[in-house]
């Protein structure tokens, strides 16, 4: 098996790496630094957010990589300060200038935050909509929504997420949404895939690790893969950005899925906020 990142057909026609480099929780300081190490060692996916601070170094990194921009798929999502339609609009052209770019990828509501802003997030996915329509945004999609989220969406506007990036490991594997998400064809993006490395030290990951000559996280991170998620594991380490790219020139059999999806704790193991009543709103 080559060790080639596979890309996932959208439900738009764009297509996405399976493999991304995630920057969350990465200092701005550092983060040109190590978004230049992932994209020398292969990775082509960089995903960013408003509420992580670190956009422009996203783009930095970019620019100075050599790589044109076409070959570099980037996601950014829509801080929760902005939902209201004109600030989205107003938001999203804040991180075209950031990144220096004239458009998106993939642009995503970060949570849904359905007690705020009277729990309208449907004409904030309308907006984004807009983004799409005019090219900036290749894509659209969401970050944290439920399904009953999901639903209110399908009801009320036409246009049907094409990612839907959600908490999603051995120790929480959501799999209510993910099944929604198979169902109407909307990718599951997982983010914190390795639960924050919570579950590098388990039992069952560790024997798994040892049969196959692997690390605990290449393990993980090839359950995601083959259970279809598109994952972005991040590390300022040169050589963790590198272990976690050597995913696919070894495959788990169906036990070794079957022991590490066992690991689930259902609503107990999430680590993040509940996407129900989570309503940070950065100052």
């Amino acid at each position: 098996m080559a060790n080639t990142v596979p890309t996932i057909s959208l439900n738009d026609g764009n297509t996405i790496p399976q493999l991304g480099f995630g920057v969350f929780q990465i200092d701005p300081k550092d983060t040109a630094e190590a978004v230049g190490t992932a994209l020398s060692i292969g990775y082509r996916h960089i995903d960013t957010a408003q509420m992580y601070g670190n956009e422009a170094e996203v783009g930095q990194a970019i620019r100075t990589s050599g790589l044109d921009r076409g070959e570099v798929f980037v996601t950014s999502k829509l801080s929760n300060a902005f939902h209201r339609p004109d600030d989205a609009r107003k938001a999203f052209e804040s991180t075209l200038s950031a990144l220096k770019t004239d458009y998106i990828d993939l642009f995503l509501i970060h949570w849904p935050l359905p007690t705020l802003y009277d729990g309208d997030y449907v004409s904030t996915w309308k907006t984004l909509k807009e983004f799409q329509q005019d090219g900036r945004a290749r894509s659209i999609g969401v970050s944290n929504f439920q399904v009953p989220h999901l639903e209110r969406l399908a009801a009320e506007a036409e246009v049907v997420p094409a990612v839907n990036q959600v908490e999603a490991h051995p120790y929480f594997g959501n799999e209510e949404v993910r099944a929604y998400g198979r169902e109407f064809n909307i990718i599951t993006e997982a983010w914190s895939p390795i639960a924050q490395g919570a579950v590098l030290g388990d039992p069952t990951v560790v024997d798994i690790a040892d049969q196959i000559g692997r690390t605990p996280a290449q393990v993980v991170l090839r359950w995601h893969v083959q259970r279809g998620d598109v994952i972005f594991p991040k590390s300022t380490t040169p050589a963790r950005i590198e272990e976690n790219f050597q995913l696919f020139d070894f495959e788990l059999d169906d036990a070794a899925m079957e022991r590490i999806s066992s690991l689930d704790r259902g609503a107990a193991g999430r680590q993040g906020g509940n996407p129900d009543t989570f309503d940070y709103v950065p100052a």
